[in-house]
């Protein structure tokens, strides 16, 4: 039997994570819904304190994911951890450009991806490949 991926990142802020990661990926933010978490604070199987308010809805403290426009990309899963971050990430992210991608589109999302907050930390080789390795606005590493 296959099985399908999700990808679950630790952090503080799980929501704005999300939000910025949703951005940096062109990807959307998996909508809760706020009538259903209420209901369950009301029937008494969840507590105020599992939920706050982002972006004006009501959602669950503990995470927040965000989808791919392709069915066949994994879902990634932001879920709240209090410690912070205080070495280099045993596991990142490597994003690729997209076959056939216009001369010049490198550059571009590095752009993109500074003005959102992303940092440039360097480039590196081997072959014939190259990549920039950045850090999201939280510390996590990342290659493009």
């Amino acid at each position: 039997m296959a099985l399908k991926i999700q990808v679950t990142v630790d952090c503080a802020e799980p929501h704005v994570v999300a939000d910025w990661w949703a951005a940096a990926l062109e990807w959307e933010v998996e909508p809760q819904d706020s009538a259903f978490i209420q209901s369950m604070v009301d029937q008494g199987f969840a507590r105020d304190a599992d939920t706050m308010t982002h972006n004006g809805h009501l959602v669950w403290r503990e995470g927040c994911a965000i989808t791919s426009p392709d069915a066949n990309m994994p879902r990634v899963l932001f879920q709240h951890a209090p410690e912070g971050k205080t070495v280099k990430n045993r596991v990142h992210f490597d994003l690729r450009m997209a076959d056939g991608a216009e001369e010049g589109a490198l550059e571009a999302t590095r752009a993109r991806l500074e003005s959102l907050g992303a940092v440039y930390l360097h480039t590196a080789s081997q072959g014939p490949h190259s990549w920039n390795t950045y850090q999201d606005p939280w510390g996590n590493e990342f290659c493009v």
